[in-house]
């Protein structure tokens, strides 16, 4: 019987002891690139922000030119007005308005 008993034996073998990965070094591997992850977002958010924080400066910048062009198209407006300009030619040239009756035509030879 001591065969039998030794075969036995043999058959059951202990299993052996299989590697675990190791948790905490994968662990750490995880948490440092979701840390580099969120860094990069925050990153990202903070240069929208900034290009936002632009962004509304020339938007404010173009509405005071705007207003700068339809206050200088106005001034335009009003100093080519006919009247003014009748005005400043009576005051300070001294012309006056033409008499209808002494204005000659001349008609040049085509």
């Amino acid at each position: 019987m001591g065969s039998i008993a030794e075969g036995i034996r043999i058959g059951r073998a202990r299993p052996r002891a299989v590697p675990r990965p190791r948790l905490l070094g994968g662990g750490v591997v995880w948490i440092v690139l979701f840390a580099m992850l969120l860094a990069g977002v925050v990153a990202v958010n903070v240069t929208v922000l900034r290009l936002n924080l632009q962004l509304d400066g020339v938007g404010r910048e173009r509405s005071e030119l705007k207003s700068d062009i339809a206050n200088l198209r106005s001034e335009l407006s009003s100093a080519s007005a006919t009247a003014r300009i009748e005005r400043l030619a009576t005051k300070e040239l001294g012309l006056t308005q033409a008499d209808p009756e002494t204005i000659i035509f001349v008609q040049l030879r085509k």
